[in-house]
């Protein structure tokens, strides 16, 4: 299976790229917002894969990092959420910021992806509510969770070493990184993460 894709971005489409790697170029479909990290054509790129194969389709779908890749999979279990579907969700929401909606239930937060009703939305809250706290995104799992520098996954650390519960850490992070952007740095989100938890 193909796990990562290192190589030079050759096109891009409104949901896919072509990645060259060593001249062979590669078709991967992507969320708006893995696309928009890629950078621009004949620069270096680097994609979290999944391969997805059908009787009739063989499809590799590309992520900006592991956390996306593995919300991606976990959303496509759920019942009448295909690929496109999902990379629609992935697209509108980042990754903190599903996992705060479906730890909290936020089913009109999903919904705000283009193809998902709110019947559709409440499905998904209510299947990966549990799920939330142990998936990347807010911090649950370390290095996959924190792409940049592991900002995120710091932050759930120093809330652990302040006495907070390791699901209560990765949930004020979660939303902390929602509302800050997946750029934040760990003293932004410990200080807001802190009045989340607290609160």
């Amino acid at each position: 299976m193909i796990a990562k894709l290192k190589g030079l971005l050759d096109e891009t489409g409104a949901d896919w790229a072509v990645i060259d790697v060593g001249g062979v170029g590669y078709l991967v479909h992507c969320s708006a917002r893995t696309l928009s990290q890629l950078g621009e054509a004949g620069e270096a790129c680097t994609v979290f894969t999944d391969l997805q194969v059908s009787e009739n389709d063989m499809r590799l779908l590309g992520f900006a990092d592991g956390a996306e890749r593995d919300w991606f999979r976990l959303l496509t279990q759920v019942q009448g959420v295909g690929s496109k579907v999902a990379l629609a969700i992935l697209s509108a929401l980042s990754a903190g910021e599903l996992q705060a909606a479906c730890a909290n239930s936020d089913a009109a937060t999903v919904a705000r992806a283009n193809g998902v009703g709110p019947k559709l939305a409440g499905r998904i809250v209510n299947e990966l509510k549990d799920k939330a706290g142990a998936l990347p995104g807010g911090g649950g799992t370390g290095a996959v969770a924190a792409p940049r520098g592991g900002a995120s996954a710091d932050a759930v650390s120093a809330l652990e070493n302040l006495g907070f519960k390791p699901a209560v850490a990765a949930r004020a992070v979660a939303l902390a990184q929602g509302e800050l952007g997946d750029g934040a740095g760990e003293g932004e989100l410990i200080r807001v993460a802190l009045k989340k938890a607290a609160g």
